[in-house]
């Protein structure tokens, strides 16, 4: 199974105009999301691009399952960070994410390797290095959202 982890920033007038922004800017506005907890099937292969899915007539108001991060902030100055981590084992490609926002990159990537370290820790696997992806924007006056999502499948209803 391949999974995209696809990214996106936006602004707009309210946080949900904001949301959506960002959610076109990572490619994937016009689908309906189902968000997933964070296990990464057997035999998955994790690519890091944008989505190119917004025009894509036949998938448009689909369903698509997602581990999904996303952060918004309304205050002038503040920056909103998201971001996915994870880890996978070597021998038969599963694996874990998991989701975080803050203030900075520095501090999202922390959560996520603490996370993830403490995750691995009771599960009786070799796990990889972890990866990421991390994303943010600063608000300069209307709302702002950053966010990063894992595409699983696109289905029909």
């Amino acid at each position: 199974m391949k999974i995209a982890v696809t990214w996106g920033v936006g602004t707009g007038s309210t946080r949900l105009s904001s949301f959506d922004k960002a959610l076109w800017d990572a490619g994937i506005a016009n689908l309906n999301l189902i968000c997933l907890s964070s296990v990464i099937p057997p035999g998955s292969i994790i690519e890091v691009k944008k989505a190119k899915l917004n025009n894509a007539g036949k998938n448009y108001g689909r369903k698509v399952y997602v581990v999904l991060a996303s952060a918004s902030t309304k205050i002038l100055g503040e920056h909103a960070f998201a971001g996915i981590g994870w880890r996978m084992t070597k021998k038969d490609k599963k694996g874990l994410f998991v989701e975080h926002h803050g203030n900075s990159g520095g501090e999202v990537r922390k959560k996520i390797n603490s996370t993830l370290t403490d995750m691995v820790r009771y599960r009786e696997e070799k796990y990889g290095k972890v990866k990421y992806k991390i994303t943010g924007i600063e608000c300069k006056g209307d709302p702002v959202t950053a966010l990063v999502c894992a595409v699983y499948k696109i289905e029909e209803w």
